[in-house]
Parts: C-alpha cells; sequence; structure tokens
C-alpha cells in the first residue's frame, strides 16, 4: 500500500512504528477499530463514543475477567475499601477519565481503577529502534499477553485529538486510559516494555503514597507535552513511576533512538544508538541489556541484523514471540 495522506491511520501500540509522518502496510486482518477522542471534551465524556461500539454486558465480563485472573484478593479486598480516598492520590485528568468509563458501564470504580494501576506481569515484549543506512529511524513493537485472546477483542486504535486536529496517536485496550505504544506526530515514537521488578503491594503503595505516575499514563503525558525527541527522552527518564519499565524512544533524525531502563526513582541506564561506531539497532525486551538473557527466552538475536527491511523486521518480530505461554496479539508493519 502506498503511503496515506495526512489523517490517515497512524502508527500505533502493538505493531510497527516509524518516527515520521506517513503510513504505508497492508492492513491486518486483526487490525483493531480507530476511533477519535477529543482531549477538549470533559474528561469524563473522552471515552464515551469509544464505549458506544461495545457491547457493555461482553465489555464487564470481560474487564472482570481480567482483574479477577491478575489481582490477588488481597489487593482487591484493600482497593475496594480505600478507592475513594485512593482516586484523591491519582493525577488527572486519567481519574476523571476512568471514572466517565466506570459509571457509563457500571462497573466498580475500585476495579476500573486496578485494571488501569495493574503493570502487566504476564506481558512479554520486544522493543527495536534502529537507523538504516540513510539515516532513517526505525521503531517497532510487539506484545504478547496470556490472556490476549479477551484483549484482542478490547483493542483500538485512537487519535487524541486538540482543537480538531491529531495531537498524538495510540493503540491501548477499551477500559484502559493509559498506552503502551504512541507516536507524536513529526517528533517521536514511545513504547513501553515491562521489567520485572517489584510486587503488586509495592506498586500500590508509590501509588497511594508518593503520588508517582502509572508508567502506561506517564507515556500519554511526554506525547501530550513533549515537543521533541529530547524532551521525550528526559521526561521519560525522570519522572517518577509506580514500576519499573524498559521505554523505547525514536526521533525523526538521525542517532534519534534510545533504551531507558528505569527504577521507580529515575534511570538506571541509558542506551542510545550510536551508528559511527556501528551500533545502528538496540533490541529491547524484557531483560537488562547488559546481563545474560535467560537461556528459555532468548529474543534478542543480535546477530540476526545484518539488513533492515521492512520485510525483515516483521519476520524478525514475528519469530520473536513465544509459542508456550503466550498469545501474539497483534502486529502490523508501519513505516512512513
Amino acid at each position: 500500500m502506498r503511503a496515506e495522506a495526512p489523517g490517515a491511520r497512524p502508527a500505533l501500540a502493538l505493531l510497527l512504528l516509524l518516527a515520521g509522518a506517513r503510513v504505508s502496510a497492508a492492513d491486518s486482518p486483526t487490525a483493531p477499530p480507530l476511533f477519535n477522542v477529543s482531549l477538549d471534551a470533559a474528561p469524563e465524556l473522552r471515552w464515551l463514543p469509544v464505549l458506544r461500539h461495545f457491547d457493555k454486558d461482553l465489555l464487564r465480563a470481560a474487564l472482570a475477567q481480567i482483574v479477577w485472573d491478575n489481582v490477588p484478593e488481597w489487593v482487591l479486598t484493600l482497593i475496594r475499601k480505600a478507592v475513594w480516598e485512593l482516586e484523591f492520590f491519582l493525577p488527572q485528568p486519567f481519574i476523571d477519565e476512568i471514572r466517565g468509563m466506570c459509571d457509563a458501564l457500571d462497573f466498580s470504580l475500585g476495579d476500573c481503577i486496578l485494571l488501569n494501576l495493574a503493570y502487566e506481569s504476564t506481558a512479554f515484549c520486544t522493543s527495536i529502534v534502529a537507523q538504516d543506512s540513510r539515516g532513517h529511524i526505525y521503531h517497532g513493537r510487539n506484545l504478547d499477553y496470556a490472556f490476549g485472546r479477551i484483549l484482542r477483542n478490547l483493542t483500538v486504535d485512537v487519535q487524541f485529538l486538540k482543537n480538531g486536529k491529531i495531537a498524538y496517536t495510540g493503540t491501548t485496550f477499551v477500559g484502559y486510559v493509559g498506552l503502551w505504544t504512541g507516536q507524536s506526530p513529526h517528533k517521536f515514537t514511545v513504547s513501553g516494555d515491562e521489567r520485572d521488578k517489584g510486587w503488586w503491594w509495592e506498586n500500590v503503595i508509590a501509588a497511594l503514597f508518593q503520588r508517582h505516575s502509572p508508567i502506561s499514563w506517564l507515556i500519554r503525558t511526554t506525547l501530550s507535552e513533549s515537543e521533541s525527541f529530547e524532551a521525550a527522552v528526559y521526561k521519560l527518564a525522570k519522572t517518577p513511576l509506580i514500576a519499573d519499565v524498559y521505554y523505547i524512544v525514536g526521533g525523526t533524525t538521525p542517532r534519534e533512538g534510545v533504551v531507558i531502563t528505569r527504577n521507580r526513582r529515575g534511570p538506571v541506564d541509558i542506551w542510545p544508538l550510536d551508528p559511527l561506531n556501528g551500533a545502528w539497532f538496540r533490541v529491547e525486551t524484557n531483560y537488562d541489556h547488559w546481563k545474560p538473557a535467560p537461556k528459555k527466552d532468548d529474543r534478542r538475536f543480535y546477530q540476526c541484523f545484518r539488513f533492515i527491511t521492512n520485510d525483515f523486521l516483521m519476520e524478525f518480530l514475528k519469530s520473536c514471540t513465544l509459542k508456550n505461554k503466550v498469545q501474539r496479539l497483534y502486529f502490523r508493519l508501519l513505516p512512513h
């Protein structure tokens, strides 16, 4: 497919994307629906046009299953008792967006907050940022879930509009206000990969008492506020978080690519592209890049990167999907 005009379907999460403005790809048969979310609307109302396209009973059942399958019972009990206090500690506009969806779905606010606070401990990710011989930046990722069959039916592509224009884009799940991959047109792209550190109770305490940002909410804030690749990297590296994560950022000019290894307080490691010294790509899975990958899960395959073509990147990420415990939820190639 040839490059589409401005305003066409953007580069989104769970896919391959690049940091430019044009999109060109064959649509996946499982491509999620595309919706507009107006940032000019009141936060409580922003997601209602999206919810109208889904069966509310099925949606409530799916969200409840995800919560019950992935949240310990003691955490459920704690959050349900403390929900009215918890919402005062969580940043706006996200908590009002969550409340608006919960009211529309007649879904427990405590469970909906948990759905949005839970750091996806069952997610397996691979992100790539690379520079080709012409200086073009490529940013790709896939995302796998043990409960991918449910999320496949809840996945939506979103164009966030401000004053009638696209401010940024991303892919998310209905009921979930954060983004794990997004694009600020003509500026930068971001993806997040799980870093398996800490426990549930630590994340909850960080959210309650320290007012730290959830992982995916910071991606949205960065896409909304940062005006450049450098500003995005700084915000993603320095903002306190409720859990550890790897942020992968791609820009629009040569050498604008980096993997940020984060703990809750700040950066553990900054791993930029260095093409002049042969480091023209970086691959991040769910392990610190300076440590050996587990033998049972080595998705890095550095020796494979002799070519940087769209077809190769697609096949590479397909080959990285773990077959034993996870399903590949959604995968697209979107070169600019």
